[in-house]
């Protein structure tokens, strides 16, 4: 399937999202790989997995990259040549990336009973009082998705989801919360946050106020 949505979320900052129906050897004729990504797709034993990184090659396509534009630091964070700021995520079915002129991270997740029975692992489970079941499992999603985005921010070593990453309250209908970061010093990101089918999709920036400008579909 070709590119699902982009999305612009402001004027610096755009999400690709690509919905995976392609086989592995339909995804891996259509892209070019440098030596290093192609030892590392070798060594993958799942093929969900393999998709999901041949995907995120076809997006970086889409968006006017290669496989020969990216690179990863020593924490396994990735950047672009060009110094825009990229963030990477896929899960099943999907893969998304985005990229900005400011740092972000992002995480796609797939909505499952088992996120729900972790959540007093990673969360104040007070946030989903007074919530229905289905409404709880899509909220504890988000909020891992909200902790994933940030830590993807920051990439340390030591950092807890539960005793360091604290969002604010927040209703699913606001699409939108800030998180406060406290680990060796206190920083704050604004957060973002939209379903795609049956995935919650997260978005974490580390400074200026952002919403969704457009949502563009491509069949």
């Amino acid at each position: 399937m070709p590119l699902l949505k982009t999305i612009t979320l402001n004027d610096f900052t755009k999400v690709f999202v690509w919905k995976i129906t392609e086989s592995f050897e339909e995804l891996f004729r259509s892209v070019a790989l440098k030596d290093i990504s192609l030892a590392r797709l070798e060594g993958m034993k799942s093929e969900s997995h393999q998709n999901g990184f041949l995907s995120v090659r076809k997006l970086l396509a889409e968006a006017g990259y290669s496989d020969f534009d990216l690179y990863y630091d020593a924490y396994g964070k990735p950047h672009l040549e060009d110094g825009k700021h990229i963030s990477i995520s896929h899960s099943h079915g999907f893969s998304v990336i985005v990229i900005s002129n400011v740092n972000i991270g992002a995480d796609l997740e797939i909505i499952k009973e088992k996120t729900l029975k972790l959540a007093p692992r990673y969360m104040d489970v007070s946030h989903l009082e007074n919530l229905s079941e289905s409404d709880q499992l899509t909220k504890a999603t988000v909020v891992w998705g909200i902790k994933e985005s940030v830590f993807k921010i920051k990439n340390e070593i030591g950092i807890s989801f539960k005793d360091d990453i604290f969002e604010s309250e927040f209703n699913l209908s606001d699409k939108k919360c800030s998180v406060e970061l406290r680990f060796n010093t206190s920083e704050r990101f604004n957060i973002i946050f939209d379903f795609i089918e049956n995935y919650v999709f997260v978005c974490a920036f580390s400074s200026a106020p952002i919403g969704f400008a457009s949502d563009e579909n491509k069949q």
